[in-house]
């Protein structure tokens, strides 16, 4: 799955409020900027690939999620990147893109109807 990362600059918290957590350290954020991704707000320091350890904020403002890691899009498509073919057009589906799977086949999305119906 995708996600995007944005970069905002951080905003000072209402009086008696709390500044916002990293989902990261658990730590308050204290600096200028933060990173929202997977709807929780993150240190520029503490979102990075969980394989190569790389920056997020700084490769892209995209990440890749699977199987609980979070990853750049190279070690993604390194990890879970082989292409495969839909089993209902046979065009190829990119190793990125969110398929629907049946057994042992693969479907784009809009690819995955009723046999009988034809409805999605």
């Amino acid at each position: 799955m995708t996600m995007d990362v944005s970069k905002t600059e951080t905003t000072k918290p209402a009086p008696g409020q709390a500044p916002q957590e990293c989902a990261g350290c658990c730590k308050p954020i204290t600096e200028r900027y933060l990173l929202k991704a997977l709807d929780m707000f993150w240190h520029e320091d503490c979102l990075k690939c969980g394989c190569c350890d790389c920056r997020l904020g700084e490769v892209g403002s995209t990440l890749y999620t699977k199987a609980n890691l979070i990853l750049c899009k190279r070690d993604y498509l390194r990890l879970f990147g082989n292409t495969g073919y839909c089993a209902a057009c046979s065009k190829v589906i990119p190793a990125f893109e969110m398929v629907m799977r049946a057994r042992s086949n693969v479907y784009h999305l809009e690819c995955f109807a009723c046999q009988q119906c034809n409805h999605r």
